[in-house]
C-alpha cells in the first residue's frame, strides 16, 4: 500500500545558531542515511556560515535545514562572487509537507535581499531542483580504464624536463594550491578554495578513507617547480589466485600545461598492482578523451554536476561575458522569484552587455531554469526548445541567444560543495 502524504504546514523559518549544530547533524544525517564520524563532523563544521544557514521549524522541533556558502567561482568572463547551497535537508516525518519549497524560498528571498545574483548546488536527486528555478548547467563524466587499455596515444604530448615525484599531500600542499590556482580562472565553475576546504580535501583519517587507502599524491614538476599533480586513493586488492586486482580512485588531477596533464595521468594510468582507474569526477571535455590510443577504453558514463539558480537577472545577465553579438527579446518565466518575471532586451558583445526591461514584442519565452542551465557557458538552448521547454517566436532568436551564451571550455565544479 502506497503511504499517504501528511498534511502541509507553514513551518517557522530563521537562522540557525552555532550552538544548534548537534540538532543540524542529527536532521541532515537522518535524511541522508549516514554517520558522521567525529572527524568528518568537525571538517563540515569548519566550513559552514552559520548567518547563512536555516533551520525550518514543527513548533520546537527542527525538521529541514540548508545552507548557503559564499564562494567566488568562475564564470565565463572571469570569478564572481556565487552561493554555494548546501546542507539541504529534511527529517523523514515531514516529506511532502512543503518543508523543502519554504526553506528554499526563502533562501532565494534572502539571496535576493542580499544583492546576490547566482546560487548554485550540487543535487542529491535530479530531479528535485528544477522547480525552484535551477537548471542544469555543469555535466560530468566518470571513467572505468582498464590498465591493458590505458596506453596513450603517440601523439600525447611531453616535456622531457619534466619529472614525476611522489609525495605526501599535505607535505605539498602548497605546491597543490599553486597550480590550482593557475588553473582556476580557465575553467567556468571552478571556485577558490578556502584553508579549511583544502583541509577537507587533504583529510586522511579512517573516516575519509572510507576502506579505499591512504590518501596518495604524485607531482609533475622541472627545475621552475610543480606544474601538475593528482590526488588518489589506492583500493588494494588480489583475486582468488593471488593476481594483483587493485584499483586506482583518481580523486583530482589538474595541471598548468598538455604535457604536465599527460604525465601525470600517464602515472596514474601506469600504477603497479592495479588493473584498473575508476575517476569519478571528470570535465565533460576532458582531455585525456583525445590521448588514450583505444578511447573506447574510457568507458565513460555521464551525470550531472552542478546546478545554477540565476537569483537576480538584471544582475548577473551583464555580469558574465559573451562569446558572440546578440540582440534578443526574452519573455522570462519565473513563479519563485517575481523580480526576474517578465520581459526583458538582452543586447550583448564580446565587449559587454546591458539587460533591462522592455514592452517590446518577445522573440523568446524561457523559464528561468534555462537561462541557469546556460549560465556557465555548457548548455546549446537548441535541446530545450526540441524538448518543447523553450518557446521561439522570431526564427534564429535561440540559436542566436545560444551562440552569445556557449563558452569554449566546459563548465566543471571538480570538488562537491
Amino acid at each position: 500500500m502506497t503511504s499517504q502524504p501528511s498534511p502541509r504546514f507553514s513551518p517557522a523559518i530563521r537562522t540557525l545558531d552555532k550552538s544548534e549544530w548537534p540538532l543540524w547533524m542529527a536532521v541532515f544525517q537522518e535524511a541522508f542515511n549516514q554517520e558522521f564520524a567525529p572527524s568528518r563532523d568537525a571538517r563540515f563544521k569548519s566550513v559552514v556560515e552559520f548567518d547563512r544557514s536555516l533551520g525550518a521549524f514543527d513548533g520546537d522541533v527542527l525538521v529541514g535545514t540548508t545552507a548557503g556558502l559564499s564562494f567566488s567561482m568562475t564564470v565565463p568572463g572571469g570569478p564572481r562572487p556565487v552561493c554555494g547551497v548546501t546542507a539541504v535537508s529534511v527529517l523523514p516525518s515531514h516529506r511532502r509537507r512543503g518543508v523543502l519549497s519554504s526553506l528554499m524560498r526563502r533562501q532565494l528571498d534572502d539571496l535576493h535581499e542580499r544583492g546576490e545574483a547566482l546560487a548554485a548546488l550540487y543535487a542529491s536527486e535530479a530531479g528535485i531542483y528544477g522547480r525552484f528555478g535551477y537548471g542544469r548547467a555543469v555535466d560530468n563524466l566518470f571513467f572505468r580504464i582498464p590498465r591493458r587499455g590505458a596506453r596513450l596515444a603517440a601523439h600525447a604530448p611531453s616535456d622531457p624536463a619534466l619529472r614525476l615525484r611522489v609525495a605526501r599531500p599535505a607535505e605539498v600542499r602548497d605546491d597543490l594550491e599553486r597550480v590550482f590556482e593557475a588553473v582556476r580562472p580557465t575553467r567556468p565553475g571552478l571556485y577558490a578554495r578556502s584553508a579549511e576546504r583544502w583541509s577537507a580535501l587533504l583529510a586522511d583519517d579512517e573516516t575519509a578513507r572510507r576502506g579505499d587507502g591512504p590518501l596518495r599524491c604524485v607531482v609533475a614538476e622541472d627545475d621552475a617547480g610543480v606544474r601538475g599533480y593528482a590526488l588518489f586513493r589506492v583500493k588494494a586488492q588480489f583475486t582468488d589466485h593471488d593476481v594483483p586486482d587493485g584499483e586506482v580512485l583518481l580523486m583530482e588531477l589538474f595541471a598548468v600545461d598538455p604535457a604536465a596533464y599527460t604525465t601525470v595521468w600517464g602515472h596514474v594510468l601506469d600504477r603497479d598492482l592495479c588493473s584498473s582507474v575508476f575517476a569519478y569526477n571528470r570535465p565533460a571535455d576532458d582531455p585525456i578523451i583525445h590521448l588514450l590510443a583505444e578511447p573506447r577504453h574510457l568507458n565513460a558514463g555521464w551525470l550531472d554536476e552542478m546546478w545554477i539558480r540565476v537569483v537576480d537577472l538584471e544582475r548577473a545577465m551583464p555580469m558574465r561575458a559573451y562569446s558572440a553579438a546578440a540582440d534578443v527579446v526574452i519573455e522570462v518565466e519565473d513563479p519563485v522569484c517575481p523580480w526576474n518575471q517578465g520581459r526583458w532586451r538582452l543586447s550583448c558583445d564580446r565587449e559587454g552587455a546591458t539587460w533591462s526591461r522592455t514592452t517590446d514584442p518577445a522573440d523568446l519565452t524561457l523559464p528561468v531554469s534555462v537561462l541557469g542551465a546556460a549560465y556557465l557557458g555548457g548548455r546549446p538552448l537548441g535541446t530545450f526548445h526540441s524538448a518543447g521547454i523553450a518557446e521561439e517566436h522570431r526564427r534564429g532568436a535561440l540559436r542566436e541567444l545560444s551562440a552569445a551564451m556557449l563558452w569554449e571550455i566546459a563548465p566543471w565544479g571538480g570538488l562537491t560543495f
